[in-house]
């Protein structure tokens, strides 16, 4: 087994420096929190009656996590769009943000265009591409970033910056404080995780080691939904690795009743639960529960506990964790971290259709 210990792992199986990206996580979101400051938008911006994120993959996670963490406090409804085309509900009160790392993102270009033909308020976060030109065609905002990576490495921007421009809109409060606690917590536990902690003493390389030939199953709830949806991305791009989420309070109402079978699945799969104190009691309470009837049906589990004490501060602690998590796992299977070959012939087999 590659020994994650060992700098040489390392620099053989991440030639192109992903791991970089991961640890300067923290800085990156301080920095695109920074940037988005600049940012200037119409006033009637301010009086969207919904809001809807537009993206895919690495470009719209940060849209997740935004809405997980601010939809009990903006006081409009806010919808991420996976897909090609718009929700009938989209008019002219609705702000659609085109969120497209490279730009060319076909499912994003194809809701943006119709967005435009109803006359949506538009604009876009990216670092160029169509969507770019697009906007400079159709005269509306977008909001331009440098950050050379895989689109998933570049969440700081892709959640800061539009924490940022909903906090300048007026559709939530100033999260300025909420933002200092995030990157000095992610920054704190990165002393006990990065690459240079044994795994003797480091949490996520463990992790990693008792995943290693196993199925990752991730639960999250509340403001941890999206995060383990995250967890389940970084496990797939990263490890290239087989990893599924779920979602409390409604995976108690469903996927307990699975346990039992195929029996065979009881020694490979194990469940990671991300927890917080600020979850509410009652799921608390039915996570526990769901614990004990996958220790009786042969499945293992344990739980990481967030770190901080803003929705923001735990949100992005678990992230940072995960992310770590699935690099270590990638380096165990001895994969490079930065390559995604699969989706790269997908998009070149779409492209002939």
């Amino acid at each position: 087994m590659p020994d994650l210990d060992a700098p040489a792992t390392f620099s053989a199986c991440d030639p192109r420096g992903m791991l970089a990206h991961i640890t300067g996580l923290p800085e990156q979101c301080a920095e695109a929190w920074r940037r988005a400051s600049d940012v200037r938008l119409p006033a009637a911006y301010r009086k969207a009656h919904s809001i809807l994120f537009l993206g895919l993959g690495g470009s719209a996670i940060g849209s997740d996590l935004l809405r997980g963490l601010v939809s009990d406090e903006c006081p409009v409804p806010i919808i991420v769009h996976r897909d090609y085309g718009l929700p009938a509900f989209v008019d002219r009160r609705t702000l659609v943000v085109a969120c497209s790392y490279s730009g060319n993102t076909e499912e994003t270009l194809s809701g943006f265009e119709q967005a435009a033909t109803v006359g949506a308020l538009l604009m876009a976060v990216t670092t160029g591409g169509k969507i770019w030109q697009r906007c400079r065609d159709l005269d509306v905002p977008v909001y331009t970033y440098e950050y050379l990576s895989q689109p998933r490495a570049a969440l700081g921007y892709s959640l800061f910056s539009l924490l940022r421009i909903l906090q300048d809109l007026g559709y939530v409060a100033d999260k300025s404080a909420d933002v200092d606690e995030a990157v000095a917590t992610m920054q704190a536990w990165r002393l006990e995780i990065g690459p240079e902690v044994p795994v003797a003493s480091n949490a996520a390389k463990a992790l990693a080691t008792r995943l290693h030939h196993r199925l990752p199953v991730i639960y999250g709830a509340e403001h941890l939904a999206e995060v383990s949806r995250r967890w389940k991305g970084q496990l797939n791009e990263n490890s290239k690795s087989w990893a599924v989420f779920d979602v409390a309070p409604e995976l108690t109402h469903n996927s307990v009743a699975g346990y039992q079978n195929p029996g065979r699945l009881s020694p490979l799969a194990h469940t990671v639960i991300l927890s917080a104190p600020s979850v509410h009691p009652r799921v608390q309470a039915r996570l526990g529960f769901a614990r004990k009837l996958l220790g009786s049906c042969g499945h293992s589990s344990e739980a990481v506990e967030a770190r901080g004490q803003s929705k923001l501060a735990q949100a992005m602690s678990l992230v940072h964790f995960g992310d770590l998590v699935s690099y270590y796992l990638g380096m165990l299977y001895g994969v490079d971290p930065w390559e995604i070959a699969n989706i790269d012939e997908m998009k070149r087999s779409m492209g002939a259709v």
